[in-house]
């Protein structure tokens, strides 16, 4: 009998410390280190009132250290002697951090900073799901975006996207 319980036990003990290990991570899809990176690299203060914390740093991530947004959606990119292309130190034109405007001929790029909804580039969630996975121009319906790299953004999964979208309704608003 005590050796019935004492199996029943140490199963339950295995069994609970598998629950707890799986019920709680650091951050959800074990991302913390990215999420810690991302807030390390914003390049602007944030506002996480009302966000996902965890989503806004991945997203912070995802904009700032794999995407690349701020070569297009950003003009110019670096501020007046942080260009690392000219052999400065880094330095992102923090007055205009995404608020768009460089010219790809006849296609200038989007200001995605968040209006006042905090909507990045006053787009919906479904708007920008729809513009990053299928390059549909929330401006002109029917009409595909034709500098934007969405036949690649748009492998991403739905977390990174949602995680992206929050990041942009965390950075501050530029008119433009």
């Amino acid at each position: 009998m005590s050796r019935l319980l004492g199996s029943s036990l140490a199963m339950l003990v295995v069994g609970l410390t598998a629950l707890v290990a799986h019920a709680a991570p650091a951050a959800p899809g074990g991302d913390a280190n990215r999420i810690a990176k991302g807030f390390a690299i914003a390049p602007v203060p944030l506002n996480l009132n009302g966000l996902d914390r965890d989503l806004v740093g991945l997203g912070s991530y995802l904009v700032n250290a794999l995407g690349g947004c701020n070569d297009c959606h950003t003009n110019p990119p670096y501020a007046p002697g942080g260009n690392p292309f000219e052999g400065q130190r880094e330095r992102i034109n923090r007055q205009g951090y995404l608020a768009g405007g460089t010219p790809f001929g006849p296609v200038v790029s989007r200001n995605i900073t968040p209006d006042a909804k905090r909507r990045p580039g006053g787009l919906t969630y479904e708007q920008f799901v729809a513009a990053i996975r299928r390059g549909q121009d929330a401006d002109n319906p029917g009409r595909l975006l034709q500098v934007m790299p969405w036949p690649v953004y748009g492998k991403m999964n739905a977390r990174d996207l949602r995680a992206i979208f929050e990041y942009l309704r965390a950075i501050p608003r530029i008119e433009r």
